[in-house]
């Protein structure tokens, strides 16, 4: 469906554009996010990111796009939505600390869902500084698309983690856009509700949230279609609440007009699409059947309005279809047609028998007909039909003063440049240091725990799936060449003396 046939069109649009049109792309992505661990059992795993990264170097498409390593968010950052003191504490607890911070722990909601890990606070830094980077990019018009799919944790509120969500890069990234932009459509298709992000712009007309997730007796249990936004923000919100095993022709028919009808009313300068991966076919945590194909058509639609758009990552727990259908919409972002066949690369093996680029839907029951659908959509549309004209403010329009290091532009390889691994080479020769002799041994928990979690069937059964070539690595790849090489641990007996050194220096 052309987006001029579903009322989204407009003299205030640029027309829309042909999936084979170029657009100017950043990647942001830090290497270090793969080695952040939330615990043994833990549904979310921060190495997908690290998965999804490979996949994209091993397709070429690093040297298709600007690829930046992102700046840490400060505290002041994080401040300009949550508060001071949850900031603060985020900041401070460790593991070790935690237990003499219980009231804390409750007052912000941090446990078990949200537990206190290792780099907590630097996983919160470096995700956050990510999305608004990708603002900072779109504000300063040098690129069309920016893309973090280390973001989109939508749940957490202003002092309050919530859905393994501690900062909200989602509402920090909004707030960058609207120092430029006048109007910010978030858009979320995570198969949870999109509460947080809700909640901060509940009552302002400058942001619309629309968000299509799964209804009823379902975390975060709110969503219903009767919350539509509060004094200014009122019709500013909608919600598209949707039962299990929903397809793609099923979403695309609910999608498209709703989406559609929103840019002719709305008119927004930029756009936020959370691409939660959880409500794909098969998710460990989700109940949706939507197939990589299905998921991507939302990125392609949004693509095709040609307006500045934020492409955030977010929920997605079977993680071999998550780097799959991330690595796809890359390709979508920048108008290249990638092959079913999956290339060669450090997770070979996980993504057996198909070993395919394309995450397919199941024969699971949709319970969504075709008339509560259409119902839905009548009185979102009805909903739509009561905003006169998009809102306008009082507004100089100024491009902001925020800045991001460039890459080296000296090296002619493209692969060469745009590698953020460069420093991530450690020297057999040399004694690690203790940060890096951290990330190892959380690499080695995350390599563990993946390898017992992402082998098994839906049933718990565990595959054994013979491949040639080498035993997948747990380590990224930054060159669509050959990867780095990495000190790796031989024994458990080294992984102990490496564990005790850290023991004696936290005592320190």
């Amino acid at each position: 469906m052309d987006p001029s046939s579903a009322g989204a069109g407009g003299n205030s649009l640029v027309s829309s554009g042909t999936d084979a049109q170029k657009r100017r792309v950043c990647y942001f992505y830090d290497p270090e996010l793969g080695n952040y661990y939330y615990g043994q059992g833990h549904a979310m795993k921060p190495h997908r990111v690290r998965m999804t990264h490979a996949l994209l170097a091993h397709y070429g498409l690093l040297g298709r796009m600007q690829v930046l390593r992102p700046l840490p968010a400060r505290d002041r950052d994080l401040c300009r939505f949550h508060s001071d003191d949850y900031v603060a504490f985020l900041r401070t607890v460790t593991p070790e600390t935690q237990f003499h911070q219980i009231s804390s722990l409750r007052r912000f909601n941090v446990g078990e869902d949200c537990p206190v890990f290792d780099g907590l606070y630097s996983y919160c830094q470096t995700y956050a500084g990510a999305s608004v980077g990708g603002a900072v990019k779109l504000n300063h018009g040098t690129h069309d698309i920016a893309i973090n799919w280390s973001g989109g944790l939508h749940h957490a509120k202003k002092s309050e983690a919530s859905g393994f969500c501690y900062v909200n890069d989602i509402v920090l990234a909004i707030l960058e856009l609207l120092k430029l932009h006048e109007r910010v459509l978030y858009i979320d298709i995570d198969i949870h509700h999109g509460d947080g992000v809700e909640e901060a712009f509940y009552t302002t007309n400058r942001v619309m949230t629309v968000s299509f997730h799964k209804f009823g007796e379902y975390f975060p249990g709110t969503g219903d279609i009767r919350d539509i936004g509060y004094s200014e923000g009122k019709y500013y919100c909608l919600n598209v609440p949707l039962d299990d095993g929903i397809d793609d022709d099923s979403y695309q028919s609910i999608f498209k007009p709703i989406i559609g009808k929103v840019m002719e009313m709305f008119r927004p300068g930029a756009v936020v699409l959370q691409c939660g991966a959880d409500s794909l076919s098969g998710d460990r945590l989700g109940c949706f059947n939507l197939s990589g194909k299905g998921h991507a058509e939302c990125v392609k639609y949004m693509r095709s309005f040609n307006v500045p758009l934020l492409l955030l990552g977010g929920g997605g727990y079977t993680i071999r279809n998550v780097s799959r259908c991330w690595c796809y919409e890359t390709g979508v972002a920048l108008g290249q047609e990638l092959d079913e066949k999956l290339p060669f690369n450090e997770y070979y093996g996980y993504f057996a028998p198909e070993y395919s680029l394309y995450v397919a839907s199941s024969n699971m029951e949709n319970k969504n007909t075709r008339k509560k659908l259409e119902e839905i959509k009548c009185e979102i549309l009805d909903n739509l039909s009561k905003l006169q004209h998009a809102p306008s403010v009082q507004f100089e329009e100024r491009i902001p003063e925020t800045k991001l290091p460039e890459p080296d532009e000296d090296q002619e390889d493209p692969d060469e440049r745009h590698d953020p691994d460069y420093d991530m080479v450690l020297d057999d020769h040399k004694p690690l240091e203790h940060s890096a002799r951290r990330s190892l041994i959380q690499n080695i928990r995350v390599k563990r725990e993946f390898t017992e979690t992402e082998t098994k069937d839906q049933h718990g059964k565990r595959l054994t799936t013979e491949h040639t070539g080498p035993e997948p690595m747990a380590e990224d790849l930054g060159s669509s060449k050959q990867a780095p090489e990495f000190t790796t641990v031989s024994s458990v007996q080294e992984l102990q003396s490496i564990q005790a050194i850290l023991d004696v220096e936290t005592l320190v």
